[in-house]
């Protein structure tokens, strides 16, 4: 049932979206922004409520006489700002419906987002209450209607049991204290409608609070015509010893009030909390999403397996974040502060139109003029409808002169240096202000220098399972004439201070494949493959690991009895070290050559494995195409070079290589 009336609403929006989209364009369609037009139409409303409040009489005697003197006297001013508080407030009203009827839709309530609608059904009421307040002090006959049954509704519950009733609705106790508590509600849940509406918005990433100025200019050209040809007036004055023959209800605020006159009290409230109790429970109740909504993978019908979260990695950014389960590539994106570009968030316009590297994606309901089967089977995905079936890899073009957030920099001490081998330092550090630092095995991070520039350098330990870090290893290779690496061999020492950026990077390793892993290192290469591989270690991973370790002499195996013990201890581990220019003095009789070529004599055909290719640029351009000839898929073959794509070529400048792992030039 619940499944039906979804994708019923669902094909209703899809089929005004696009007649919205013919009539205004994407990025004008007012139902793609009705979050950000009820916050417009909630900021008229409150601006000529101000102004309707300084000429409102708060007294028996004289409040519905300022409001008829506002109306008729003033009209030119008065009475059009009090038919626009009228038309926003119905305004505001509709939009917040309409907004929440959306993601009802849409199913954008579940998950991480429970929150977000439980806030927003309050909100919806929070506004209905202060409307409703609102019509009883103009003090006419709808006020009196209003306070009337307001009155006996709230008299049938057990804490007020008549009290209202023998206190409120005859004239002789209807008193100006009456009037300033009711100015005072009228005040008060505005106020507390702004307090939810801010925690409400800042639970979505990158929320728009204002609608284009085109919409916000056809909005106020709307509600003034509506003003000028229906403006809002008051019916006859209050009178309690006579009841109102007929009232003219605003259906928008008023649309219950009817329920009280037909049914008891008591069956109105059991039908309006009933509804607010299932909009409430309706985050948890069946069916679940994943079974019930029409979502698409890019490759066909695959079947996943539902995970918490996804870990994804997005160029040119070079960042990793994650995705937890319903949210959207483009929503976690904004959450990380990434520019990511994005105007309509419901598939209609386009903008956030990226390519998928590596991974699959379902995609919600879109505009299929937007995203064609062609560019689908392409890889070209929308963000703000994709979520994620396995880790995720995609690419973006950013908007011209949009700027990330900078990202965010730590200060850490030196705890350790080890020389590990003749030009090779372990270097420890630890966090200093003791704030966690979460990262994925493979990534690296930036040591800034006193005047500003870079050292990259990758994690060389696996990330804790718990997440969070304070302590991080690096393996630094000196290179003659580099600025930072000659500090860290000459003068730096225990004790002293650093800092740095990050995490970055996307070089990680695809848990959702079970191919055979070839791991090449060329070098300090090692590092983030003792990350990747330590990390495997600890997460069971059973599928066959191989690791070829290329470098000059015996020497610079400077953790090869480590690599050896890892042979020796996991069944699924092979390791296999080649020195390119043994020396004698080496007495070497293992595998010599190039490391790829090694590689390539006991792997002819990698069609059916997976290489992640860590160390030089030199050595990546050197072993990707050979690898590529002996059959490696794109979508295979992995490398720690900065904007490499590694499953699709990215064009342009995004294509260009440097070193990770340990760079100092």
């Amino acid at each position: 049932m619940l499944n039906r009336l979804q994708v019923l609403i669902q094909r209703s929006f899809l089929a005004a979206d696009k007649l919205f989209n013919a009539c205004f364009g994407p990025r004008l369609n007012p139902l793609y922004h009705l979050g950000a037009i009820s916050y417009f139409l909630l900021w008229v409303a409150i601006a000529t409520g101000l102004y309707l409040y300084v000429f409102f009489e708060t007294s028996v005697a004289n409040a519905y006489a300022s409001v008829e003197s506002m109306t008729h006297g003033q009209w030119l001013v008065g009475g059009i700002l009090r038919s626009l508080h009228r038309y926003a407030s119905d305004g505001l009203v509709l939009g917040m419906l309409l907004h929440l009827i959306r993601h009802f839709a849409f199913d954008h309530y579940r998950g991480f987002r429970w929150f977000s609608w439980i806030s927003g059904v309050l909100l919806i009421w929070l506004v209905v209450a202060s409307g409703v307040n609102g019509y009883m002090l103009p003090w006419d006959r709808l006020s009196q209607y209003v306070v009337t049954a307001t009155t006996e509704w709230f008299d049938v519950l057990p804490l007020i049991g008549g009290a209202m009733t023998r206190n409120f609705i005859t004239n002789e106790n209807v008193t100006d204290r009456l009037f300033s508590l009711l100015s005072f509600i009228h005040i008060g849940l505005p106020l507390a409608v702004l307090a939810v509406l801010w925690i409400h918005t800042q639970r979505t990433p990158g929320a728009r609070t204002s609608p284009p100025k085109p919409l916000m200019i056809g909005i106020m050209g709307s509600l003034l015509t509506l003003s000028l040809v229906k403006p809002a007036t008051s019916l006859a004055p209050a009178d309690f010893a006579t009841l109102p023959a007929t009232v003219e209800l605003d259906w928008f605020f008023l649309s219950t009030y009817p329920l009280i006159d037909i049914w008891e009290p008591i069956t109105a409230w059991l039908l309006i909390l009933g509804t607010t109790l299932i909009l409430v429970v309706l985050p948890w109740l069946p069916p679940r999403r994943a079974r019930h909504l029409p979502t698409r993978s890019l490759s066909g019908n695959a079947v996943y397996e539902p995970k918490t979260t996804w870990n994804v990695a997005v160029h040119p950014d070079d960042r990793m974040f994650d995705v937890h389960f319903g949210e959207t590539l483009l929503d976690a994106g904004l959450r990380e502060g990434l520019a990511l570009p994005y105007e309509c968030r419901n598939g209609g316009c386009g903008v956030c139109k990226a390519t998928v590297l590596h991974g699959e994606v379902q995609l919600q309901p879109y505009q299929e003029s937007i995203l064609p089967a062609a560019e689908r089977a392409a890889g070209k995905i929308l963000l703000c409808c994709a979520e994620p079936l396995t880790d995720i890899e995609f690419s973006y073009v950013p908007l011209p002169d949009t700027k990330s957030l900078p990202m965010k920099q730590h200060e850490a001490c030196v705890t350790c240096l080890e020389c590990l081998g003749p030009d090779v330092m372990r270097m420890n550090l630890h966090l200093v202000s003791g704030e966690g630092l979460k990262f994925h095995a493979g990534q690296f991070i930036n040591i800034i220098l006193d005047d500003g520039a870079k050292r990259s350098f990758s994690f060389a330990t696996a990330p804790p399972h718990s997440g969070d870090t304070e302590q991080i290893e690096l393996h630094v290779r000196w290179i003659p004439g580099g600025r930072f690496t000659t500090e860290v061999f000459t003068s730096m020492k225990v004790g002293d201070n650093l800092r740095f950026e990050g995490p970055v990077g996307a070089f990680t390793l695809r848990e959702e494949s079970n191919k055979p892993i070839i791991f090449v290192a060329g070098s300090t290469g090692f590092a983030p493959v003792k990350s990747m591989l330590e990390y495997a270690f600890s997460k069971g991973l059973r599928r066959p690991m191989v690791l070829y370790w290329g470098v000059r002499t015996r020497a610079d195996l400077y953790l090869y009895t480590l690599a050896e013990g890892w042979a020796r201890e996991q069944e699924n581990f092979t390791f296999v070290p080649v020195l390119s220019e043994p020396a004698p003095s080496d007495a070497w009789t293992g595998r010599t050559g190039l490391v790829h070529e090694a590689i390539l004599h006991d792997f002819p055909d990698l069609s059916t494995h997976q290489v992640y290719a860590c160390g030089s640029a030199q050595m990546v351009e050197a072993v990707r195409p050979a690898f590529v000839e002996h059959g490696i898929s794109s979508d295979d073959c992995f490398s720690d070079a900065f904007h490499l794509a590694a499953q699709r070529p990215l064009a342009g400048s995004h294509a260009d290589m440097v070193t990770l792992g340990g760079r100092d030039v």
